[in-house]
């Protein structure tokens, strides 16, 4: 049985085991704003989705992760296609999201109806990174 709830405190350990980047201090804002999701299998967690708005009105998810053993299953589009109907369900009307040029998480966004939008260029020394591509979807 696959579930999808807000992420909450005792989520965690779990989350820090698959999200690298969100800085522990922010935590509790997610947790308190509602801006995650944990994806459970036979209540285990397995996956999470993160967003932020964008413009302080647009929803952009920031991370999209579920766990290695667990890939290739259909749980990430799951969990993107739960976050758009909360969204929707919220009075969004599009959502976006964004990943590196060289990453191959952009055709997995493409299957799911988003396109191209734009990039950004990050080459300042000690930050420097393959191109963000931006990633748009109506909803």
């Amino acid at each position: 049985m696959i579930r999808i709830r807000y992420m909450q405190e005792h989520d965690k350990e779990f989350w820090y085991r698959l999200d690298k980047h969100l800085p522990e201090t922010e935590f509790g804002n997610k947790v308190r704003e509602r801006r995650g999701y944990v994806l459970l299998k036979e209540d285990t967690p397995v996956g999470l989705l993160r967003y932020n708005l964008f413009w302080d009105n647009t929803p952009f998810c920031n991370l999209l992760y579920v766990d290695t053993d667990f890939q290739g299953k259909g749980y990430g589009r799951k969990l993107m296609e739960h976050w758009e109907a909360d969204m929707k369900s919220q009075g969004y009307g599009m959502v976006l999201t964004s990943t590196q040029v060289d990453e191959q998480a952009q055709h997995f966004y493409r299957k799911l109806g988003y396109r191209d939008c734009g990039g950004m260029v990050i080459d300042i020394p000690g930050y420097e990174q393959p191109m963000e591509l931006f990633m748009i979807k109506a909803i």
